[in-house]
């Protein structure tokens, strides 16, 4: 399968998912879950931990095949494809990977450079202008020479930022990039991702737990809980939501249909079982 331009139709969702059951062992990850993600917008997906969010994302991608239902990239059946299809396909999707995921050996600029080096044959002149440029949309192009070690948390994620970027992608996944980020950095990095998706004209799927920052990056909302999606819409109109998970999770709520506890027997049935 050749792609020769965008694999999304700004006309059509950029994602969809129909039906889709993920199953690891006894336990239930996704069950008959649905979600369209629009085109050219920045969608977050937010939810209680364990609640399936990166493993949607290695769905999306194709790193896990799910038990049933449909996953689709614009047209492209994802679940259809073979091992060089879908690597084709990847090649239109950047991924900004929890905690930046930089080669401490090399260099930003060699970070930014690998997948240029890896997946064209440009000239290495071109592929100096290319990193440059990306480097430069992040504000670290006068980090070029230095080493992951050397960067702080933010401008880790902004140099992996760029590296995503180097093969102009049509996708943009996050996978958590806020963990771990000061206010300033945190501010930043979020900032980075609007101004990507409105200069660039990309469709950005951000997996996030940080509510507070939604709302001023964000053209989209889903929450997830249960293996399902239990409230969509604009960040703003989701406190409104009559759900009591998302009310929970929204004002961070110790108390609730989310359980502090993990299942498990009586614990007075256990103690006297002890004795």
């Amino acid at each position: 399968m050749q792609i020769s331009n965008s694999i999304i139709n700004p006309d059509r969702p950029a994602i969809r998912l129909e039906g889709v059951c993920m199953r690891r062992g006894d336990v239930s990850v996704l069950e008959n879950f649905n979600l369209k993600i629009p085109a050219g917008k920045v969608t977050s997906i937010m939810g209680p931990s364990g609640s399936g969010k990166t493993t949607l994302l290695k769905i999306i991608t194709g790193q896990l095949k799910p038990q049933a239902g449909s996953v689709f990239i614009g047209d492209i059946d994802v679940c259809a494809l073979s091992r060089a299809e879908l690597n084709e396909v990847r090649r239109h999707i950047g991924v900004l990977f929890q905690n930046g995921a930089l080669l401490t050996d090399l260099t930003v600029f060699d970070n930014v450079a690998l997948p240029l080096r890896e997946h064209t044959k440009l000239a290495e002149t071109l592929i100096r202008r290319l990193v440059l440029l990306k480097l430069q949309a992040v504000g670290l192009r006068g980090a070029a020479e230095m080493y992951p070690q050397q960067l702080s948390g933010g401008m880790n994620r902004r140099v992996a930022t760029a590296r995503a970027l180097a093969m102009d992608p049509d996708l943009m996944l996050y996978d958590e990039p806020f963990g771990g980020l000061d206010p300033i950095s945190l501010g930043t990095v979020g900032r980075l991702i609007r101004q990507i998706n409105r200069v660039v004209g990309i469709t950005s799927v951000v997996i996030t737990h940080d509510v507070a920052e939604v709302s001023k990056f964000s053209d989209y909302a889903c929450i997830m809980a249960d293996g399902r999606v239990i409230a969509c819409g604009p960040p703003d109109t989701l406190r409104d939501a009559d759900d009591d998970i998302v009310q929970q999770f929204l004002k961070g709520l110790p108390d609730g249909p989310v359980p502090f506890h993990y299942p498990a027997p009586d614990l007075e049935e256990q103690l006297l079982g002890d004795d």
